[in-house]
């Protein structure tokens, strides 16, 4: 069996949360891949992340830490005279989070002052699927956005897969802006993983399904937080279409990754072929987990029961 290589693109940043403070590290794609390279890791499946760091030893510390959870970082680019960015979590009695940012001009917005090595990789076909989210564009200057884009339309031309998860954030960029470059990826976007309130924020309408099937898309995934996801797996067709209900959690801490991790369930049953269903279950199941913990990322115990065994 052949090894499959996703790549993740996106930032990752320290994260202080928790009174005491506590320090570790977050960021949505960092998440999704995090939680992705534990759930198969008896998979041939390699899970790579590109990002670009520092030369210091913080950025030291979060390659060793990646390393250690099984993510690939051949893609991550070392920027001088740069630092990751840095967020402060705090949450409500209810588990809902607010952010603080010290992220700009962090090492991940140069990443394509120079060739990247995401690039390479595209160019040597080195690459089966990426997948990026909202904020991966966000944080970019105009002109690396445009280089993202190629990235993804490149993948496309090879027949590759390409995975986008909607995630807004108004503090970093306008619904305008947003439009403008999430029209572009999703005409190139095979499978849209979409949630509900921002989709709602970026585009002012609930017209989720036939924005997404207008666009090309091929599979639709529409997160809705503690309501039923609804996949639809052959949206040209409007085909295949399955509501999931939530895992009811009564001890809610805090949400910070909830849809990261749904996506790397969901993700992780897609890739192992197995029905939308399935692919749902598994990502509402590993989300409930998650959020009954502070921070973005749980101690490994607690995900242990999802990771998936090898054919």
């Amino acid at each position: 069996m052949s090894t499959l290589n996703i790549a993740f693109f996106g930032e990752c940043m320290v994260e202080l949360s928790g009174k005491p403070l506590n320090k570790t590290f977050g960021g949505d794609t960092l998440n999704t891949a995090l939680y992705l390279a534990r759930l198969l890791s008896h998979h041939p499946i390699n899970i790579h992340y590109a990002t670009g760091l520092g030369e210091e030893a913080l950025s030291d510390d979060l390659l060793t830490a990646w390393h250690s959870e099984g993510i690939h970082t051949d893609l991550v680019s070392r920027v001088p005279n740069k630092n990751p960015g840095l967020y402060l979590v705090e949450t409500d009695e209810h588990g809902e989070r607010s952010f603080h940012y010290w992220r700009t001009d962090s090492a991940a917005t140069h990443y394509f002052d120079a060739i990247s090595p995401l690039e390479h990789a595209i160019e040597n076909q080195d690459i089966d699927a990426l997948y990026l989210s909202g904020i991966s564009l966000a944080i970019l200057s105009d002109e690396a956005k445009a280089r993202l884009l190629l990235c993804v339309k490149r993948l496309k031309i090879q027949n590759k897969t390409v995975f986008f998860d909607n995630n807004f954030r108004p503090q970093l960029w306008s619904a305008t802006r947003a439009r403008q470059w999430y029209r572009d990826i999703l005409r190139h976007t095979d499978v849209a993983l979409i949630t509900e309130d921002d989709d709602m924020l970026v585009w002012g309408d609930t017209k989720i399904v036939e924005r997404c099937k207008s666009f090309g898309c091929e599979q639709l995934v529409i997160k809705r937080g503690s309501e039923p996801c609804v996949v639809i797996s052959d949206l040209q067709t409007d085909a295949k279409h399955v509501e999931v209900s939530a895992t009811h959690v009564t001890n809610v801490v805090d949400t910070c990754a909830a849809g990261d991790s749904f996506a790397a369930g969901f993700l992780a049953g897609y890739l192992t072929q197995q029905s939308p269903t399935e692919c749902a279950e598994l990502g509402h199941a590993l989300a409930g987990v998650v959020i009954q913990f502070p921070g973005a990322i749980v101690p490994i115990a607690h995900t242990e029961p999802f990771h998936l065994t090898g054919a």
